[in-house]
């Protein structure tokens, strides 16, 4: 029996009950801990057709864990002891913030959602470089992505500043940077999903990060929900402006157009969000004619979610919500499973399956 099943098993006969029984958050807090301070387990080697080759970056698999989950970079290895392929932490931001009051964080075990206005509560970009310093130095075998966003209280004057800001300090630090412009939770913050307004982050960024922070992959996080021609224009911008990729996408506010129903407010993940998101990777790889790469995030919960994600258009994936749901030995059970897809299908990679459903 591996780790990896064991973990599983502890957690689905014993640990999960006791954690729902708890508040959201607390119960995620909990979990940080308990993965930080797992032994490094290293993960039995992923099968070869696995591989993804993307951004100049070798991923050992196409499943990584969403942003949101390990704000902070607390238990990076214990994703890499799950079999994850990369992991995107944060959303970091340049000071530390409290983020939104407590509640903030609610369960939809009916539907395997979760909602949340958490509001990016980060310990700031100055606690999280030692730690992801510290990471690199142990050794780690899967890339990792470093999600950045702006504090709360800057004016929007000031936002493409702290972007800046983040780049230049943790830049070096990532395989690769996604910029989150997209959260339902920190206001203001989607008004810079426009052509005009990423044209005016990506000005400041290049004019105020040096060489070695600007030599990382950057990949803009969008929402799912933008209208189409909103979308349309921001995939047009994102090619003009050299955008190395999109992530797609981030929660979503459209309760009623995923049908959930629910007194709290924030962004919602989870399974509802599985087909919207499967529309906005086909949407964005149909229109920029499969020029921009595609990390497809929203609904995730198994293997075939993940292929019909690749076949729309993503070459990466990322699942968060359904790990909640589903316990640490999702992604093992999903690659195993997602390999089968691949050989069934007469596939040699996952390269050769992206979009070909478009």
């Amino acid at each position: 029996m591996s780790a990896v099943s064991i973990i599983d098993a502890i957690y689905r006969h014993f640990l999960k009950r006791y954690l729902f029984a708890r508040d959201a958050e607390h119960a995620h807090r909990m979990m940080l801990q308990m993965l930080s301070a797992l032994p490094a387990f290293a993960p039995p080697r992923d099968s070869p057709e696995l591989g993804v080759k993307l951004l100049g970056i070798d991923f050992p698999n196409p499943i990584g864990l969403a942003a949101g989950m390990d704000k902070d970079a607390v238990a990076v290895h214990g994703w890499e002891t799950l079999g994850f392929g990369f992991a995107e932490l944060g959303t970091i931001t340049p000071r530390p913030q409290a983020g939104n009051e407590i509640p903030r964080l609610w369960r939809v075990p009916e539907r395997r959602a979760l909602i949340n206005r958490l509001g990016f509560p980060s310990e700031g970009m100055e606690a999280v470089a030692p730690r992801i310093e510290r990471i690199r130095k142990a050794g780690i075998s899967i890339p990792l992505a470093l999600n950045f966003g702006p504090n709360k209280d800057t004016p929007p004057e000031g936002i493409a500043a702290d972007f800046a800001a983040l780049i230049e300090r943790l830049g070096p630090l990532a395989d690769f940077i996604v910029i989150n412009v997209s959260s339902p939770n920190t206001p203001g913050l989607r008004d810079w999903e426009s052509p005009r307004k990423m044209s005016e982050l990506f000005k400041t960024v290049r004019e105020h990060t040096s060489d070695s922070a600007r030599g990382r992959p950057v990949l803009m996080k969008i929402s799912p929900d933008l209208e189409r021609n909103e979308l349309f224009r921001m995939c047009e911008a994102a090619l003009a402006l050299g955008v190395d990729g999109i992530v797609a996408g981030n929660t979503t506010v459209a309760r009623e157009a995923v049908g959930v129903s629910s007194p709290h407010p924030g962004g919602l993940s989870g399974r509802p969000l599985l087909i919207r998101a499967r529309e906005l990777i086909r949407d964005i790889h149909t229109h920029t004619g499969g020029q921009i790469p595609i990390i497809g995030v929203g609904g995730i919960a198994s293997a075939e979610d993940a292929w019909l994600h690749i076949r729309a258009g993503a070459s990466l994936v990322e699942l968060y919500t359904a790990l909640i749901y589903e316990g640490p030995g999702l992604v093992a059970r999903m690659k195993s499973e997602l390999a089968d897809l691949l050989r069934r299908g007469g596939f040699r990679s996952i390269s050769e399956a992206v979009g070909i459903d478009r």
